[in-house]
């Protein structure tokens, strides 16, 4: 088949730039890519479409093709949307008409059209039904993150509601998700829970039925098998030499023999690292049997913490700022170490060592929709502590047989926490098997491989049955995006909130 992935935010490039750095940088583009390149795996030709960005700030994303060497039948395209400067994704909203123009321009130069469309994101998702409007090619929906979710997390109410959506376009987001969802011929999710959870929020009514199993396709995404392997690798000797350094740095020479317990997450307070110090705090017995380690991109470590001197949010300098609280309250200044790795490469030498030397992976996030960071250390050969809630209650227990591939703990019990851990460093028998379980949970589910497999069945099936546009009209704004067609908040207040 002939793919075209329409990921307008952000961007692509053959060296990754900037990802991590910027939040239209995350683990979509990782997704969009790995996708990509295991559908040309496959035999498939992908065109990933995203926006042209001619901005001296912003060298890396000027050409409108580039590829990733060696995959020739990958290309990036860049198609002109809206001013020729970069643009973060809440600001592309009035620009995506254009961006579908541009894409179906540059298809009838080409003589050629793709097959089918993968659309990513809510910007994507309505770019695609805008396309499928036009040319009549079919899509999918995957929306990596919903914005109902997210002004749940964020505390939206009557009152805020405003200045929210002044600052996430909520309106035009979640009608844009609605519009997606209504047009596609199938929308795929990483996990039951996410279809059966988040597309039955009251503010997706009328636009999918969560019911309809014609409409979904549950597919997880793959773990990095390239960097994500419990083979050695050339990186890992500095890495090591870095973490032995903030050892020394942290802990006192007695302790240094322990294993460690290594959280590496985001500053976001829904990412619960504060529980993590607090289980320490609780159980003596932990205390006892490993110190803690937070990996931080960025930060030097946590003794020497002065918030002017490392570059973070607002956000993240208030959760950072209650860990380092918690330490000193708890007279943990011994057991607990911080220390900065860049990247994925890194990341994955650390979970290596951990491997070696019998740590343990921790996430103890309120909710995780999916949870690919405890698979990628299990892929190295780390076990893994992780959430109960969200995805990690499918991905880390079979559902036929009820194995667990990993210690499932509750999030807000600071004290269960401490006992998933212990669990495992408490018996070297069941930590080789969790180490053990956890590899094969991997190989044999989640790679970018069989993800693309998914993909290419579903849209083989898409394509037979040609587009399904569905009962939700597109609103005006999104092919003429005046001020009198944008989206009022009387609209959003109605969906999200039941109140007219």
């Amino acid at each position: 088949m002939y793919i075209a992935l329409f990921n307008p935010q952000g961007n692509f490039d053959p060296k990754d730039s900037y990802w991590t750095m910027h939040p239209d940088f995350g683990g979509q583009l990782v997704y969009v890519k790995e996708l990509a390149l295991a559908l040309e795996g496959l035999g498939h030709r992908v065109d990933i479409l995203t926006r042209r960005i001619q901005d001296p700030r912003w060298p890396e994303f000027a050409a409108p093709l580039d590829r990733y060497p060696p995959h020739p039948r990958v290309r990036i395209v860049r198609v002109p949307c809206g001013p020729p400067r970069f643009l973060p994704k809440e600001e592309l909203w009035p620009h995506l008409a254009e961006w579908v123009q541009g894409i179906a321009a540059l298809y009838e130069r080409d003589g050629e059209f793709p097959d089918a469309v993968a659309a990513h994101y809510a910007d994507g998702g309505l770019a695609a039904a805008l396309f499928q409007e036009r040319v009549g090619i079919p899509f999918t929906f995957t929306a990596h993150s919903l914005g109902a979710q997210k002004m749940d997390k964020l505390g939206v109410s009557p009152y805020n509601l405003e200045a929210m959506d002044a600052r996430f376009r909520f309106a035009r987001r979640l009608a844009a998700e609605r519009v997606a969802m209504s047009h596609a011929a199938r929308v795929i999710t990483s996990t039951r829970q996410e279809r059966f959870e988040q597309y039955a929020h009251r503010a997706y009514r009328g636009a999918v039925d969560v019911r309809d199993d014609g409409r979904f396709a549950v597919i997880p995404p793959g773990v990095n098998a390239r960097i994500f392997t419990p083979e050695p690798q050339p990186e890992d000797p500095l890495v090591e030499a870095r973490i032995e350094e903030a050892l020394r740095r942290d802990l006192p020479p007695e302790r240094r023999g322990l294993p460690l317990v290594l959280g590496s997450s985001r500053l976001d307070p829904k990412k619960n690292v504060l529980r993590l110090v607090e289980a320490f705090a609780h159980s003596a017995d932990l205390r006892a049997a490993a110190n803690l380690a937070l990996v931080v991109r960025g930060l030097p470590g946590l003794r020497d913490y002065e918030p002017g001197r490392v570059r973070l949010s607002e956000t993240e300098r208030a959760v950072l700022g209650e860990i380092v609280a918690a330490v000193a309250k708890h007279r943990l200044e011994g057991v607990v170490t911080a220390f900065s790795l860049e990247g994925q490469r890194e990341l994955a030498a650390a979970y290596r060592l951990g491997a070696r030397r019998r740590w343990v992976f921790a996430l103890v996030s309120l909710y995780e929709p999916f949870g690919l960071a405890p698979l990628e250390a299990m892929g190295c050969g780390l076990p893994a502590v992780v959430t109960r809630n969200g995805g990690p209650a499918e991905t880390l227990v079979d559902e036929a047989t009820g194995r667990r591939y990993g210690v499932l703990v509750d999030p807000t019990d600071p004290e269960a926490i401490a006992r998933g851990i212990l669990e495992l460093l408490g018996s070297p028998a069941k930590w080789e098997r969790y180490r053990r379980a956890g590899l094969e949970r991997v190989r044999t589910k989640f790679t970018w491989e069989r993800t693309a497999q998914g993909y290419a069945r579903v849209l083989r099936e898409i394509c037979t049955r040609g587009p399904v546009p569905g009962p939700l009209p597109i609103p005006p704004y999104f092919r003429d995006p005046k001020p009198e067609n944008d989206l009022p908040l009387s609209w959003l207040r109605e969906i999200y909130f039941g109140e007219a």
